[in-house]
């Protein structure tokens, strides 16, 4: 290292430079960096990176990555992210953040403090995870992605779904023309500005069956588009409605009553399904057209509220097409929707929806007369009910008139309704934890289906 801090050092040209630092370990390049800034700018030369390693998670007991690591990470990442070769990652639990009491295994709900370590080593968690990956778009993994596509031959279906960057708006430009008269299934999200389809490139998939898009990139000329008479019918499409993102993709340009009209008429096999995410009442009143042949909805949300309006609307204007109904709200409230109403609005969905085969609801309160009445209004037609325990709620009035334990009589009554055992139970798993997962999950059954 003495040659680094000698005068003739500083005259070296960068070639030379470069040399020397091939021979150095990661931690003595940085060290000789500090020489001076020509030294500095030689540090990031490609060929002297050709393998990065790094480790995200760990917590603070397994010494990996705080959030005093995470400008580090995003130095690392936006110095060598587009150009190195060989990344390898480590995922590493997140630990160090588990509350002392118990041995370490006191759950969330009984440990307030534990809850909010646990929900900021998290989001650290998942930024850092967000930081590497997207420092990865502008290295070969798009040109890759392009190449392939390029080289495909009869491809049907091609789905890629927040691939943070990989996927740009010319990705499509580069599929060969034998896939794009094979192609029967896309599906492109991203919540990216601009679009990553557009109507441009969707006129060359003129065999395309099922579609899925961020509902924001559906607009107005892609539905003309594929109501057109030269193209084969679509008969699946999956929108999925972020409403955090409409500050930047706004509904301005979104399908009218006339569109999806004209749509439905070209491809009358057409069966529609939307999940939106955080999305309040009046946006949904906004986008909900009556001519949509809605056959599953998904409305989940953190901050935002369902009313009762919106499931009324759905309920008059889908019922001869609607087979899916999720309801979920991740917040501790427990709204009931049957406030100053004569009749509960998910019961008349029940009776209203004759095709209704699967209810799942969480976060929304729901009387245990009324779930009797939604297993006795569609008995063993419905397939999949599941209604999370604490949103369960008993009259007190009813009580009254009830011998033995309301939970035992409850499951009795629903398990009559449905004619199979029942139980109040929801998969955490499937529709709480990801919602996006799950969009993706029913997205492929519901266009594999068609």
């Amino acid at each position: 290292m003495a040659l680094c801090t000698s005068i003739g050092a500083l005259a070296l040209p960068s070639e030379l430079i470069v040399h020397i630092f091939s021979f150095l370990s990661d931690r003595e390049k940085l060290r000789a960096s500090a020489v001076c800034s020509r030294w500095r700018e030689c540090l990031f030369y490609p060929a002297l990176w050709t393998e990065l390693k790094l480790r995200v998670g760990g917590g603070t007991n397994g010494g990996g990555s705080g959030s005093e690591q995470t400008p580090r990470l995003e130095f690392l990442m936006r110095k060598f992210g587009s150009f190195v070769r060989e990344l390898r990652l480590e995922f590493a639990p997140v630990e160090g953040y588990l509350s002392p009491l118990n041995g370490g295994t006191e759950s969330v709900e009984s440990d307030p403090q534990f809850a909010e370590r646990w929900k900021d080593a998290m989001v650290t968690y998942l930024d850092q995870v967000l930081c590497v990956l997207g420092g990865l778009r502008y290295n070969r993994i798009q040109l890759l992605f392009e190449e392939i596509l390029s080289n495909s031959r009869q491809m049907k279906w091609l789905s890629s779904a927040f691939m943070l960057g990989v996927v740009t708006p010319r990705s499509l430009a580069s599929l060969s023309n034998a896939s794009t008269s094979s192609l029967e299934h896309l599906s492109l999200l991203d919540n990216q500005l601009p679009s990553l389809v557009s109507t441009v490139e969707l006129e060359r998939l003129v065999h395309l069956r099922s579609l899925s898009l961020d509902f924001c990139d559906f607009t107005s000329d892609m539905c003309r588009l594929l109501a057109s008479a030269d193209r084969a019918p679509l008969h699946r499409l999956s929108l999925l409605l972020n409403g955090t993102a409409l500050d930047v993709k706004p509904l301005d340009g979104m399908t009218t009553e006339e569109d999806w009209k004209a749509l439905v008429r070209c491809s009358t096999n057409l069966r529609v399904y939307i999940m939106a995410m955080d999305v309040c009442s009046q946006d949904l009143l906004r986008v909900l057209k009556p001519s949509i042949p809605l056959e599953r909805i998904h409305l989940d949300s953190y901050s935002t509220l369902v009313t009762d309006g919106v499931v009324e609307l759905i309920s008059q204007q889908y019922h001869k097409t609607l087979t899916h109904f999720i309801l979920m709200r991740d917040d501790a409230g427990f709204p009931d929707l049957s406030v100053n109403r004569n009749e509960d609005p998910l019961v008349l969905l029940t009776w209203r929806c004759v095709h209704l085969a699967v209810l799942i609801i969480h976060g929304y309160t729901v009387w245990s007369h009324n779930l009797v009445a939604i297993s006795r209004l569609r008995g063993s037609n419905l397939k999949v009910l599941e209604v999370s325990e604490e949103s369960i709620d008993f009259d007190p009035d009813q009580s009254v008139y009830i011998e033995g334990d309301p939970v035992h009589n409850l499951v009795k009554e629903v398990s009559l309704g449905l004619d199979r055992a029942w139980r109040p139970s929801i998969d955490n798993s499937i529709v709480l934890n990801e919602p996006t997962q799950h969009f993706h999950r029913e997205m492929q059954s519901f266009s594999a289906g068609m």
